[in-house]
């Protein structure tokens, strides 16, 4: 226990002593509609800098998600499933607009089912992470 509260109290000291605040990623995610895992299909738009990263969770709390498979794979980003969600990171080279697809196997409610996302990624004016300030010695 001390050890966790020591290791805790190191890592506050050097977030104070660096003078990093700290910041909540940008919201990649317009409005979309939540899946129904009734064998539907539902478009999602998403905007992503080049270089970005976007992490979003599928499950309702009404829902079990029991595998998702990547239907479609991006062209210009990587995308990688995590837990019952999945992580996209745009190119950082990359201005162009993406897409993919995923299937998600699960239950609503009572229900198995599966349904298909599919993804839209447009460009959004902003930092890329090149640019991002860099901490200084």
């Amino acid at each position: 226990m001390s050890r966790t509260l020591n290791r805790l109290c190191l890592a506050a000291g050097l977030v104070a002593a660096l003078g990093v605040s700290a910041q909540a990623s940008p919201r990649c995610w317009k409005d979309h509609k939540t899946f129904e895992l009734k064998d539907d299909i539902v478009n999602w738009t998403m905007s992503a800098v080049p270089g970005s990263e976007c992490l979003q969770g599928l499950r309702a709390s009404f829902m079990q998600i029991f595998r998702i498979a990547i239907l479609r794979a991006p062209k210009k980003g990587k995308l990688v499933i995590v837990g019952s969600g999945f992580q996209y990171v745009a190119d950082s080279e990359s201005h162009e607009a993406d897409n993919f697809t995923l299937v998600v196997f699960g239950k609503n409610r009572h229900d198995d089912g599966e349904s298909v996302l599919d993804v839209e990624v447009k460009p959004s004016l902003g930092t890329t992470v090149s640019e991002l300030p860099r901490l200084q010695n």
